[in-house]
């Protein structure tokens, strides 16, 4: 007599193990997602900020709604302080500015041992760059003709001037001054400040459209004029390179 063969006992769950690998890797799927969105928008933040600060003071883009809202998690609105960070590149001026005062820097420190100590001075205005060449190396006392040791120096700067707006000022201190050659400090600062820009012009590559001269007299001071020291630093002709724009020609 043949023995009956047993039937195994079929497991209809086993489909749930599939099943939960299944829901396990979808739910990693979307955490994935959910970690991109939420970097994107933060770079997104940091993108829209460093295209508005680096287009905004060239005029390119309005600071209103034409720039998107962007919003963080909670819906709350993002505050976005483009000074904060740091730009990816620096802006044309900037570039150019400091191109210039660097340039400028080693022209004058090759000049500064064969003039005598305090004669050139640099410093950045709102208005621009302005180099100042200070009597003691330039000019006699009273005197509006530029020393001969000093024309090299001029020629030296002139080369490395840019052709740009440029003003040439001329300063005095607030001594009084009346001689045959010049009535006031008004003439002598005037007189000084021609001077150099027409070295200038005749020495460097700048269009004489783009220079202007003028005289402050003892009105523009940039030290007091109750020392000695500050009346030897108020007398002085400043070289601006002007940030604004060249006058119509």
């Amino acid at each position: 007599m043949s023995r009956k063969k047993k039937h195994e006992h079929v497991n209809h769950e086993r489909w749930l193990v599939s099943y939960a690998d299944f829901i396990t890797l979808l739910f990693a799927f979307f955490v994935v997602l959910f970690a991109s969105s939420q970097s994107d928008k933060k770079k997104q933040i940091q993108i829209a900020a460093v295209m508005q600060t680096a287009f905004t003071p060239l005029g390119t883009f309005e600071g209103h709604s034409k720039v998107p809202s962007l919003t963080e998690a909670s819906g709350a609105a993002a505050v976005v302080r483009p000074a904060a960070l740091a730009l990816p590149f620096p802006q044309a001026g900037q570039v150019r500015e400091a191109e210039i005062e660097g340039r400028l820097g080693r022209v004058i420190r090759a000049q500064m041992s064969r003039l005598p100590a305090g004669s050139f001075a640099m410093r950045m205005t709102p208005e621009g760059l302005v180099v100042s060449l200070n009597e003691v190396g330039f000019f006699a006392s009273g005197s509006a003709e530029v020393r001969v040791e000093a024309v090299a120096a001029v020629a030296a700067l002139a080369g490395a001037l840019p052709d740009a707006p440029l003003r040439v000022e001329g300063h005095t201190d607030n001594l009084p001054i009346h001689t045959a050659q010049f009535g006031s400090n008004w003439e002598l600062s005037a007189a000084r400040a021609s001077a150099i820009a027409r070295l200038l012009l005749e020495r460097g590559t700048m269009h004489p459209a783009n220079v202007s001269a003028a005289g402050f007299a003892e009105f523009h001071p940039v030290a007091s004029n109750a020392t000695e020291e500050g009346r030897r630093a108020n007398r002085r002709v400043d070289v601006i390179l002007l940030r604004g724009p060249a006058p119509s020609r």
